[in-house]
């Protein structure tokens, strides 16, 4: 068993359930060959960086937080517009069947949904999950440049102008927001850096 995975699964069992059976079928899915950037690594950066997050900001409910954490990229088809819902449908019916209440498991498939990443300024829970999942963009110049790599894997057949196109809107779109992050401790610590790489790798676009 890898480190990584040995991470998960201490998650896993501290904020879900000491059932691992479900845990395996998950993971399964960010093994998927397509996947590229959103694999299991992915999910085990966003559970760092949340508990990063929840050691200095409020957080009413870890474990949805960390539940929606394992569930944000489950279902990842590029092509596919309803990703997030569908992830978020995966989500109801495993927590479901582990025995989570109706409320934990909406809690959770709203949070999941969230990550779709719209203008609209998350609050609470949700975004410490959000931030957490955008942490990349305030990656090293190097690991910055690993993600963009991945994720143009996994849309490796777009072709090279739409992807230009459709990216550049995407990191304007960041860029234009008052802020990327909505945490204060996110903000202190990622802002600048997200915007330094989001703007280095629009300028590419060009």
């Amino acid at each position: 068993m890898s480190e990584r995975d040995l991470e998960l699964e201490v998650a896993w069992q501290q904020h879900i359930t000491a059932d691992f059976a479900v845990l395996d079928r998950l993971l399964a899915r960010h093994r998927e060959k397509h996947r590229r950037y959103h694999t299991a690594t992915h999910v085990a950066w966003v559970i760092r960086h949340v508990e990063e997050l929840a050691a200095t900001e409020t957080v009413e409910h870890l474990d949805e937080v960390i539940a929606a954490a394992f569930y944000h990229d489950a279902i990842y088809e590029p092509a596919y517009p309803a990703n997030e819902r569908a992830s978020a449908r995966l989500a109801r019916r495993d927590l479901a069947a582990l025995g989570w209440s109706d409320d934990r498991t909406e809690r959770v498939a709203a949070m999941i949904e969230a990550t779709v990443h719209g203008a609209e300024t998350p609050l609470g829970d949700t975004a410490l999950l959000l931030d957490a999942d955008l942490a990349i963009l305030a990656a090293d110049p190097a690991g910055y440049s690993t993600y963009v790599a991945g994720v143009r894997s996994e849309y490796r057949n777009v072709d090279d102008d739409d992807w230009r196109s459709g990216r550049a809107r995407i990191l304007q779109a960041f860029l234009d927001r008052p802020a990327m992050y909505a945490t204060p401790s996110a903000r202190a610590h990622w802002e600048n850096r997200a915007r330094a790489n989001l703007a280095a790798e629009l300028a590419t676009l060009a």
